[in-house]
């Protein structure tokens, strides 16, 4: 498989400067939901580095600090909770995700974005489902964005240990569902996200 299939076709239509682009967080009952913008080298593939679904967390924390060594440059961003209730969860991920471009230093020219929906961006760039299994670019932001939202989760189990965030990371796990349930929702819980765990009550 070619890593750089997608980097190597803009490079060629004579784009300088590429960011991969994903987030992670659109199905958590907690949390804000996180972004990702990356720029690599030309020509750059960086060992062990895959789709963040598809690596362990030790993986995943291992290569968070060497994806930001050998990137040009790198972007993590979010959209808060409020956001998230404020424009749903597809509007908040794209505004995370604009963000996380925007945030970018070099600027890039082009951004690869994760999936079907392009966030609204000054850039060119195209959409590319499951580019996290497709693009070196991509699947090192899916892995900045993911280690960064863990990280943000495990400060949250700090805070609020009955709800077992640094376990479930958010998502709504029988033992997460259980402890809303039991003492309510927090702070960091999506309000619209919990309808439907009051409507089976």
């Amino acid at each position: 498989m070619d890593w750089l299939e997608y980097e190597n076709k803009n490079i060629a239509r004579g784009f300088l400067s590429i960011c991969g682009v994903d987030e992670a967080g659109r199905g958590p009952l907690a949390g804000p939901v996180c972004a990702a913008a990356v720029i690599l080298p030309e020509n750059t593939v960086i060992e062990g580095v895959n789709d963040s679904k598809k690596l362990s967390e030790k993986k995943r924390e291992a290569l968070f600090d060497v994806i930001k060594e050998q990137a040009l440059a790198y972007s993590i961003a979010f959209a808060s909770v409020e956001e998230i209730e404020e424009m749903n969860i597809l509007n908040a991920a794209m505004l995370a995700m604009k963000r996380a471009v925007e945030g970018l230093e070099p600027r890039a020219d082009y951004a690869m974005i994760d999936g079907n929906r392009m966030p609204p961006l000054s850039i060119e760039g195209e959409c590319i489902v499951k580019g996290d299994a497709k693009s070196m670019s991509i699947a090192c932001a899916s892995i900045l964005a993911k280690v960064s939202r863990d990280r943000l989760l495990y400060e949250y189990d700090k805070e609020f240990p009955q709800y077992l965030f640094a376990k479930h990371k958010g998502y709504g796990t029988k033992a997460h569902i259980e402890a809303i349930l039991k003492y309510g929702p927090c702070k960091y819980h999506r309000p619209s996200f919990l309808k439907k765990i009051y409507n089976k009550k």
